[in-house]
C-alpha cells in the first residue's frame, strides 16, 4: 500500500464479545463528529461493523483482542477503517444462498467502500482487513464539544478535576479488568495522567478558546 499523509487517527482494542461492535460504532461516530466529517458516519459505521464482526468470528484464543484503527487521510479525501485479528486465512467475498442468514459481511463492504483489502500484520500474528471510503469536505470546527476519550487529540484542552488542562499525548494501555479491551491514557500538563474508558465522554476545546466555568461540567476524575 502506498504511503499517505495522515491527518487524524484513532486506535483501540476490543474484547471478543457482541457488545464490542456497537462500541466500535460509537467510537467511530464520535471521532467523525470531532473531525468535522460526520456526514460519512452512516456508511462508515456499516462498514466498520462488518469488519469488526468478521474479526470477532475468526477462530483464535478467546483472550485475543480485536484491533480497530480509524484514519482520516485528509489530503487524499479518504476515510480508512481497519480491523485486525490474530487468525490465519484469507478473507473472501461470498455469495450466500437464499436460505443462509450470514456470510454477507464482505459483500456489503465491497458494495459500500471505494476499495478494500487485507494485509498480514507486520508485527505479530494475524492480519488486518481494511476498507477506504471517500470522505466529505470538513465542516467548520466547533470551539467546544463533548467527544469520546478515544477521539481526543494532543494539543486539545479537556475539562477534568475542575479545570481546563492541555493534552500532551494520547496512548492506550490494557484495561485494569482482564479481557476488557484497553483504556485511553491522556498525559496532561500540571496534573496526573488520566486513564479512562475509550467511550467515556470528555468536554474538549481547542487551545486559545476561552470558556467560562459552569458547575456540573467536569469530566470523570
Amino acid at each position: 500500500m502506498a504511503e499517505h499523509s495522515t491527518a487524524y487517527e484513532v486506535k483501540f482494542r476490543l474484547p471478543r464479545r457482541r457488545s464490542s461492535v456497537p462500541r466500535a460504532r460509537a467510537l467511530l461516530h464520535s471521532a467523525l463528529g470531532e473531525w468535522g466529517i460526520g456526514q460519512a458516519a452512516e456508511t462508515a459505521e456499516l462498514v466498520l461493523s462488518e469488519l469488526v464482526t468478521n474479526a470477532m468470528r475468526v477462530r483464535v484464543p478467546r483472550d485475543r483482542l480485536v484491533g480497530v484503527r480509524i484514519v482520516w487521510l485528509m489530503e487524499d479525501g479518504l476515510l480508512r477503517l481497519e480491523a485486525s485479528d490474530a487468525g490465519e486465512g484469507k478473507p473472501e467475498v461470498r455469495a450466500p444462498g437464499e436460505g443462509e442468514t450470514g456470510g454477507r459481511g464482505l459483500l456489503l463492504v465491497e458494495a459500500l467502500a471505494d476499495r478494500w483489502g487485507f494485509e498480514q500484520r507486520a508485527c505479530g500474528i494475524g492480519k488486518t482487513v481494511w476498507a477506504e471510503l471517500r470522505a466529505p469536505d470538513r465542516v467548520p470546527e466547533r470551539s467546544r464539544a463533548e467527544i469520546a476519550a478515544a477521539a481526543v487529540r494532543p494539543g486539545q484542552c479537556v475539562r477534568v478535576w475542575g479545570a481546563w488542562r492541555t493534552v500532551q499525548s494520547v496512548s492506550t494501555a490494557p484495561s485494569a479488568s482482564a479481557g476488557d479491551g484497553c483504556s485511553v491514557v491522556l498525559e496532561l500538563d500540571d496534573s496526573p495522567a488520566l486513564r479512562i474508558d475509550p467511550t467515556a465522554p470528555l468536554t474538549v476545546r481547542d487551545p486559545g478558546v476561552s470558556s467560562p466555568h459552569r458547575s456540573g461540567e467536569d469530566a470523570p476524575g
